[in-house]
């Protein structure tokens, strides 16, 4: 068996796993924690950026969500693309845009050219993420595939915390540039760690690309995450956001007209009938939705209620991370004596419990109450993450690692759009539902903008006269908090529902 780092061949052909196994995963799991936490770090600098560049309210939004947009719609295609040509080869070109884009954000001088740069940098990210757990999948051997995809999995959920604990750290010392700058040195060190160290791997079979089915997937894909982005900003009945769900299902339905009818197709539609591989998908997409919604609220629940700085919440959201990355290998251990349906559904329960002590937080509450919550959760998603990732990547041939890959890390990037639509959609009905009028004495354009916004209400109450601002901040604070809650108890909720689906309709193993 070859280990040259060039070769094309699967290097577990012959059953035993790539001598520099280890040392491969490591510099695959850096390379995919650089990708998930670019999604979560920018949170913190739309501030700076609103200063600096003078964005506007829509041009922040999509600041904030172009990069995962790109990301979610290029995974599936591209995904393919490294089982055709080469998973190292895709990984170290995916690499190489991270940084020219990194290069060029850092040094924007306008909201659009800054939005323009993060969809560069989600091309790349889109050729890096699938090719990582490809990679992982044709190096190990089968004994030791379900640990090393647990570490990659708890790392994979760990990188949202890690992101929004970077992004603190650079903000407080640098300019917001800093948090596209720091991906440069990151992303060239592990360009020559891949091309010197990581072997590739690719479809044997040598199936042709599927053009049409990347592209209808791309758009598809693309309406949807539009639409669910958009609507919190647009309005749920705005013509634009309609179009993007009315494009999905039409496109969706041409898609999946178009694959069954092709002899290789990029993604086989019936793929998602096989309940490990569907179910599998369900829970991560489930979990991951959950998670990127509560990052939502959480930041500004602990900068505006608890009154934390940027890089005093990243410090303080960093036992997320911690517990995840801990927790995470217990979970192969767990499967093999009470079966992967078990530590999914189990793993989605124990979330659901974290986020249920979360709904109980209130404008009083302190960070010890939103902790304990935080690290239970954490420990759940910790179990499902693993589980879920195996159950759907062993469902598929070797030879499909690419595509197997690319749908897992779709349903995560979809999933955490459908959170943050749906969960802070649900977080500003509660506030505006709970503040009420209560800001109606300010005037009507400042009450709307009350409404509209707890920093905006914060900042009112701050001009109010006498005594009036104290009062007022405490209700907008309040308010703030019963609209987490609420979005923290839809969560749970959901999460026990998905949670009852797979224990009773997961086989058994």
């Amino acid at each position: 068996m070859s280990t040259d780092a060039r070769a094309p061949t699967d290097p577990t052909a012959e059953g035993a796993g790539h001598p520099r196994r280890w040392l491969i995963l490591a510099i695959l799991t850096l390379s995919l924690v650089q990708v998930v936490a670019s999604v979560s770090s920018l949170n913190l600098a739309l501030p700076s950026l609103h200063a600096a560049l003078d964005a506007s309210a829509s041009e922040l939004v999509w600041i904030n969500t172009s990069y995962a947009l790109v990301l979610a719609v290029l995974l599936l295609p591209f995904g393919a693309l490294g089982d055709r040509f080469g998973r190292r080869g895709a990984l170290l070109v995916g690499l190489a845009i991270i940084v020219f884009g990194a290069v060029m954000g850092a040094t924007s001088v306008s909201a659009a050219q800054v939005i323009l740069w993060r969809c560069t940098m989600g091309i790349g990210a889109g050729l890096v993420m699938p090719a990582t757990l490809s990679i992982l999948t044709s190096v190990f051997p089968a004994e030791e595939r379900s640990r090393a995809i647990a570490i990659w999995a708890g790392f994979a959920g760990a990188g949202g915390a890690i992101g929004i604990l970077a992004a603190g750290v650079l903000l407080e010392f640098f300019w917001w540039g800093s948090i596209f700058f720091v991906n440069v040195p990151m992303a060239v060190l592990l360009f020559v760690l891949v091309a010197t160290l990581v072997p590739t791997s690719r479809d044997t079979q040598g199936h042709p690309l599927d053009p049409p089915g990347s592209v209808l997937s791309a758009v598809a894909l693309g309406g949807l995450v539009f639409a669910l982005i958009q609507g919190p900003e647009y309005g749920w009945g705005h013509p634009a956001v309609v179009g993007g769900f009315v494009a999905f299902v039409a496109v969706g339905a041409a898609w999946v007209a178009v694959e069954n009818r092709r002899a290789h197709p990029m993604l086989d539609p019936g793929l998602f009938r096989i309940p490990r591989f569907g179910l599998g998908s369900l829970g991560i997409g489930t979990a991951f939705a959950v998670m990127f919604g509560m990052f939502f609220g959480l930041a500004q629940y602990m900068q505006y209620v608890l009154g934390y700085s940027a890089l005093g919440t990243a410090v303080r959201v960093l036992p997320f991370a911690v517990s995840m990355v801990f927790v995470s290998p217990i979970g192969p251990r767990l499967a093999q004596r009470f079966g992967v349906h078990a530590v999914i559904g189990g793993g989605l329960v124990v979330t659901a419990l974290g986020l249920t002590g979360l709904v109980t937080v209130d404008g009083n509450s302190g960070y010890v109450q939103v902790l304990v919550g935080l690290c239970i959760a954490s420990a759940g998603m910790a179990l499902a993450f693993p589980a879920a990732t195996e159950a759907i990547v062993t469902s598929l041939p070797q030879d499909k690692a690419g595509v197997a890959s690319a749908v897992n890390d779709t349903t995560r990037e979809v999933g955490a759009a459908v959170g943050i639509a749906l969960l802070g959609s649900l977080l500003s009905l509660g506030y505006r539902r709970s503040v009420g009028d209560a800001f109606e004495m300010a005037g009507p354009e400042a009450a709307e903008a009350a409404r509209d916004s707890v920093g905006a209400a914060l900042h009112v109450a701050s001009m109010a006269p006498g005594d009036a601002g104290g009062p007022l901040a405490t209700m907008a604070r309040d308010a703030f908090a019963s609209g987490f809650s609420l979005s923290m108890g839809v969560g749970a909720g959901l999460l026990l529902v998905i949670a009852v689906v797979v224990l009773r309709r997961f086989p058994r193993d």
